[in-house]
Parts: C-alpha cells; sequence; structure tokens
C-alpha cells in the first residue's frame, strides 16, 4: 500500500497529567526523550509523503509552531482542534470522532506517547499493536483465543497475552467511524471511550484483526516510561529538565523553547548583538526559535587549562566589548536588582518549598549564620559597581562550541536586567567559575550529595582535576586583566542560591547550601 493511500493520525490534545510539571507549560508530545521530541520520532517514522492528521488541545499552539520550525517541507500535515479535551467528553472517542471528516480512507492511528523501533506496517489490513509486557492495572490488554480471535480487556485483566500500545492500523474505516459514533451516542461522558472498545465491536462483527506485535516499546507519557526511553535512545541526550524550557537537536538546526514568549524576542535581538559569535537564527515564532547547527566539540568535553587560557583571550578580544547601553548610575540600579532582589526572592522561595527554616546551621563542619543574617551582611552597593560589558549571560562549558578554528556560543541568556546589548562582565566570569565547581557532567551522573540532618548539612561533589587546573587559570586571568577575584566569588554564590529553585530534587537542596557556605564565607572575608 502507497503511503498517500491511507493516512496517520496523532492525536496530541491530551495534557499529559502523568508527567507532573512537564507538561505546566507544554503539550507531553513535546517533551523531549533523546535529542528530539516524542512527536519528532513519530513524525520521522512515516515517510514524508505520508499524510498526517494531528488534534490540537491542550497547548495545541505550540505543537503547530514547533511543526511549522521542524517540518517546513512536509506539506500534508492537517491539524484539528479539539474543543473537549479535558473533563466530561474528554474521551478519546470524542476527539477521534473530531477527525472523521479527514480519515474517510484507511488510517493508523498512533498515539503522541507511545514510542516503537520497528517500522510501522501500512493499513493493508486491520491491526493492532501490541507488546508482550506491561501493568495491566494501568493499561488494556488482548487475549488471543485459540482461533485467533481477539478478546478486549479493560485495565485490570489478570489473564491477558498483549498489552495495547495505542498503535492500531483500520483497513475497514466505515466500519470503524459507524461503530464509534453509536458508541459515543449511547454515553457521550463515558471518558474510557477508546480505539480498544471500537476493535472489540468490529471483532464482534467478523471483522479481523492482525495482532503486530512490537519487541520495544516505550510509553511516554508517564515518568517511568520516559526515563526508560531517555536511558535508552540511541541518540541520547543529557540535558537538565526545566518546565519552562526545552532543546530539540536536529541534523542541521537546534530548536528552543521557552514559555515565556519575551525570552523569544529578547534572544533574537541578543543574537544580532552578539552576531558572528553565535550560530544563525533561521527562523523563529512565539515561543521557539530555530538556529544552524554548528559542527565541532562540547567545550566541557575538550577543555584543557592551555587552550583555557586561549578562549579566555578570545573572550576578552571578541566578546567583552565596552558597551554603554545605559548611564552608570542606571546600570548599578540594574545590577543591584540582579543580584541583590532576585537571589533573596529565590532562596526564600526554595525554603519555602521544601519547609526548610531558615537557620542557623553546620554545613561542611562550619558554623554558618541564618540565610537572612548573611544576606543582609552583603555590600550590595559596592557589588552593583558591575563593568558594562556585552556578555553571554550564561557563559558555561556547556554553551560553547570549540570549532576547528574558534569558538561558537550556545543558549545566550535574553537579557541582563532588562539590558539586550549589555551587562556586567563580572556575572559572565562568576557563571564559568561555577561550571568549574559544579559541572554538568557531576550533576547528569549524581556524582554529587546533600545530606540534612537537623542543622547538620553535608554537601559535597566531584570535580575532575583538569577542571581544578581550569579554574587556577580563571583566577589567574581575573587577577592579570585587574578584576576582583573577591568579587567573582561572592557572585558565583548567589548564582547558586538564586538558581537552587529552578532545579530537581536533591540537586536544589545541594545548590542552597554550597550557596550559603560560600556566601558566608565571602561575607567573613568582606569584613
Amino acid at each position: 500500500m502507497k503511503p498517500h493511500a491511507y493516512k496517520v493520525l496523532i492525536t496530541t490534545s491530551g495534557i499529559g497529567q502523568k508527567l507532573g510539571d512537564l507538561t505546566k507549560f507544554t503539550n507531553k508530545a513535546l517533551i523531549r526523550i533523546g535529542k528530539k521530541s516524542a512527536l519528532s520520532y513519530i513524525i520521522e517514522s512515516y515517510s514524508k509523503d505520508t499524510p498526517l492528521v494531528i488534534t490540537l488541545g491542550y497547548f495545541g499552539d505550540l505543537i503547530r509552531q514547533f511543526v511549522s520550525l521542524a517540518y517546513p517541507d512536509r506539506k500534508n500535515i492537517e491539524f484539528v482542534e479539539i474543543d473537549k479535551y479535558s473533563g466530561e467528553e474528554s474521551s478519546l472517542g470524542y476527539t477521534m470522532l473530531q477527525t472523521k471528516d479527514k480519515l474517510q480512507c484507511p488510517f493508523i492511528y498512533h498515539a503522541c506517547d507511545t514510542l516503537v523501533t520497528d517500522p510501522v506496517p501500512a493499513p493493508a489490513e486491520n491491526w493492532v499493536g501490541v507488546h508482550r509486557q506491561g501493568d495491566p492495572s494501568l493499561y488494556a490488554t488482548w487475549q488471543v483465543a485459540s482461533d485467533d480471535t481477539l478478546i478486549y480487556c479493560d485495565r485490570g485483566a489478570i489473564d491477558f497475552d498483549f498489552i495495547h500500545i495505542g498503535l492500531v492500523g483500520i483497513k475497514d474505516f466505515e466500519a470503524y467511524w459507524k461503530i464509534l459514533e453509536k458508541l459515543y451516542s449511547k454515553n457521550p461522558k463515558n471518558q474510557g471511550l477508546n480505539d480498544g472498545e471500537v476493535i472489540r465491536e468490529m471483532v464482534k462483527q467478523n471483522l479481523k484483526f492482525q495482532v503486530v506485535e512490537f519487541p520495544t516499546w516505550y510509553d511516554t507519557g508517564n515518568v517511568v516510561g520516559l526515563n526508560q526511553a531517555r536511558r535508552e535512545t540511541l541518540d541520547r541526550f543529557d540535558n537538565l529538565d526545566k518546565a519552562e524550557e526545552s532543546i530539540f537537536i536536529f541534523d542541521n538546526f537546534v530548536i528552543k523553547f521557552f514559555k515565556d514568549t519575551q525570552y523569544i524576542k529578547d534572544r533574537v535581538a541578543r543574537a544580532e548583538v552578539l552576531k558572528g559569535l553565535t550560530p544563525k537564527i533561521e527562523h523563529h515564532t512565539q515561543n521557539f526559535y530555530r538556529y544552524e547547527f554548528v559542527k565541532g566539540d562540547l567545550y566541557s568535553r575538550t577543555v584543557t587549562p592551555e587552550d583555557f587560557k586561549k578562549f579566555l583571550t578570545w573572550a576578552k578580544r571578541e566578546l567583552w566589548h565596552p558597551s554603554e547601553e545605559v548611564s552608570r548610575e542606571e546600570f548599578k540600579k540594574k545590577c543591584l536588582d540582579f543580584y541583590q532582589g532576585k537571589t533573596k526572592t529565590r532562596a526564600l522561595s526554595l525554603l519555602q518549598d521544601n519547609s526548610l527554616e531558615d537557620e542557623e546551621q553546620l554545613i561542611n563542619g562550619e558554623l554558618v549564620p541564618k540565610f537572612s543574617e548573611i544576606f543582609d551582611q552583603v555590600n550590595f552597593k559596592k557589588l552593583s559597581e558591575g563593568e558594562p560589558r556585552r556578555i553571554h549571560g550564561d557563559l558555561v562549558l556547556d554553551n560553547i562550541i570549540h570549532t576547528p578554528d574558534s569558538y561558537c556560543l550556545l543558549d545566550w541568556r535574553q537579557n541582563f536586567g532588562g539590558l539586550i546589548k549589555s551587562g556586567d562582565i563580572y556575572y559572565d566570569l562568576a557563571k564559568l567559575y561555577h561550571n568549574l565547581v559544579v559541572s554538568h557532567d557531576a550533576v547528569f551522573n549524581n556524582l554529587f550529595s546533600v545530606k540534612i540532618s537537623g542543622n547538620h548539612v553535608s554537601c559535597d561533589i566531584l570535580r575532575k582535576h583538569n577542571l581544578v587546573d581550569c579554574e587556577n587559570v580563571l583566577f589567574n586571568f581575573i587577577k592579570d586583566e585587574g578584576y576582583d577575584l573577591d568579587k567573582v566569588k561572592l557572585i558565583t554564590s548567589l548564582v547558586w542560591l538564586s538558581s537552587s529553585p529552578l532545579h530537581h530534587h536533591p540537586y536544589n537542596l545541594f545548590l542552597y547550601h554550597l550557596g550559603k557556605l560560600n556566601l558566608w564565607r565571602s561575607v567573613k572575608n568582606q569584613k
């Protein structure tokens, strides 16, 4: 059967409640698995000339934006808006009925959280996609009778042969729609109405279905299945999850997502400011921008002390140009708010969100006062006397590509206290120092620890000797250039405190206590 002789239905309209905060600001089909989203793996499993019908509901506009950037060459994708995608009458059956007019032909139904690695057969005959293993309390199941008759069972079946995985091929589409309409009209509020119930009725009418077993299957609609898919995917890509943003890497381009549309506007504007140092932005929408893929090595994988000296020289020459976007007094106000206001708000939110008291603690054997008491002793007036430069804003080794003849900067900060053209060079220096202490690899591999017992805290992280040597290179550069090393260390403590509530547990607690300990050390040194 030729691809254009059938269509593929992909339902992305559901809320995805089983993924918790990961779907707070985006659709579950856009959750990153390896280098790409679940939706990308599904779309790319079908040939480019296969017509696709995608349902839109929860954050449906994000699906539309993403597809327009990722697959501009696929002209045969149709979207169907679903009005009832939560609450009463929001069953899969209802969603499918809204696509009936566009699926008057054989079709494949492919749930947006179902990933398989084997080829999906065309609907030259009716078939049901299944997997041998799974929890029947979570999934509908199938029994195969001796005469090859399929018996559909709702969740909770004790005896079953296969798990129903949300992937089916329908040749007899007219019968499918007729039965689905009849089932829906009987009970529109049946939220469990799905493709399996329709197939059960089709089997009763002697319509034959083949069983297509998929040896590898991932349900990315729940945390356990998502983590399994990420561990086992061939293009594994480790990146810290953030509910508000995500990254997708394709062969020739990269797509970034932000829930805040102002982030996109500012990122695009700052790409012009940093022109020549960052990848070229090719297209952007309200919540996404796409930039060219830059060939090279992630600097965190290749950095050496000797090359790090070259990078700092390059950054001084190419990046850190003086930039007087506002008056000096206005710049001081921006720095004061950036370092003082934001840090205090976020650190206190970390305590509140984790039901922790702001108290005196013994951290790594050192007596540390309350956070609020330490914070009040910081000389923010002196700290706010920054050096306005053109900066990156998130200058960590994982945001640098070491190209064959130079360096390319990724994931630049959207602004510095609202400023587009300038920022405090001390913030870039602090970010570099932060990353040499807290490397992304150590975090990904859980090579850090934080233990809290009453007011006793121990926190530690494994550091490569290579990065310790690079730290010495950075410190020498800071001194040689006439910058204040103590100020860099203090701002680094603020970086740890400010970023702590943005990350997962227990990394958030590690960052908070590391930041608090080092802020206290900076304050004592300040005195």
